[in-house]
């Protein structure tokens, strides 16, 4: 199978390339490394890399072209800077344009999509979040511009899959607070952790279903990845004093949320499990411990939050 990634060097797109190189699929991988890591992949074999953005028509189109791919997996996202709307809008809206016109005209035989749980707003109506909750984007123009993405694809008749995902964690991810705890207790920076919980999914639990869509698994439509359950941050934070064989001398502060922040963000999975046959088989422990390690032996340059007021690392929780 051909397979275009874009944002293949980053956390979930460089998974995803793993996967397919294991079983020799060709891989085609767009990236500009604005959040993508360089040590994530390396090219060669039946590995390909163009280094730029998706947000170049001219790029996107020739790559199509020439590659001609049977299956696309839209990864590649501006997300690191809550107040960076113009990038938001020129990657996550002009760039998924972009992807999806020319995933017509070669015609693709499926195309991937990964969408946000904030598609729901923080504050959502229900718990678990369901499919059939309101699209209601408020408060992150990251999850503006990746709803008017999804919507772009969603008004072709292209066979689309648009994965809403709960938050992702484990080796290569630089976003949320499982990273930034690292950094902090390993630097002997102080740490809090916020009266919240949130739904945590490993990234390997994940990539099993990315894969199972990539071989066409699935109707046309949106999908949650979920666990299904959620955890306290500070069920996360004590996982990693844990993995760090680190013991505080007094307790971690827990800080109460703020009055526009909801206490959970829940997925419901159960559409996937029916479709897909799937099943979360990651404990959060083993999941962080694996995360832990890829840390230590690569390191943490910066940390990143879509979310607006929550540029300070710590804070960081969605």
């Amino acid at each position: 199978m051909r397979v275009l990634i874009t944002g293949g060097a980053g956390f979930i797109g460089s998974h995803i390339a793993d996967r397919l190189m294991a079983r020799d699929d060709d891989i085609l991988v767009i990236d500009n490394y604005a959040t993508g890591r360089r040590d994530n992949l390396a090219p060669g074999g039946n590995l390909k890399l163009i280094e730029g953005t998706i947000a170049n028509a001219d790029l996107v189109d020739q790559a199509f072209e020439e590659f001609r791919p049977d299956v696309v997996v839209h990864a590649a996202a501006s997300y690191k800077d809550p107040e960076a709307w113009v990038e938001d809008v020129q990657t996550n809206i002009a760039g998924t344009v972009n992807i999806t016109r020319a995933s017509q005209r070669v015609r693709v035989n499926r195309l991937i999509y990964f969408q946000t749980a904030l598609c729901y707003g923080i504050t959502p109506i229900e718990q678990p979040i369901t499919l059939n909750h309101p699209i209601r984007p408020e408060g992150s123009s990251y999850a503006y511009s990746k709803t008017v993405g999804e919507q772009y694809i969603a008004m072709t008749d292209l066979d689309y899959i648009s994965f809403r995902l709960a938050n992702a964690y484990g080796p290569r991810n630089m976003s949320g607070p499982l990273p930034t705890f690292y950094h902090r207790l390993t630097n002997g920076k102080p740490c809090f952790v916020m009266d919240t919980r949130r739904d945590f999914i490993y990234v390997d639990d994940m990539i099993e279903v990315v894969v199972k869509a990539i071989d066409g698994d699935g109707e046309r439509g949106a999908y949650h990845i979920s666990s299904g359950r959620d955890f306290a941050i500070k069920e996360l934070f004590d996982a990693t004093l844990s993995a760090l064989d680190i013991q505080l001398d007094e307790e971690v502060e827990v800080r109460p949320r703020s009055p526009d922040d909801t206490y959970t963000i829940l997925l419901d999975p159960s559409k996937t499990k029916q479709d897909f046959g799937w099943e979360t088989s990651t404990p959060l422990e083993v999941g962080v411990e694996r995360a832990i390690d890829y840390y230590r032996q690569y390191g943490i340059s910066e940390t990143y939050s879509h979310l607006r007021g929550a540029k300070e690392p710590e804070t960081a929780e969605v």
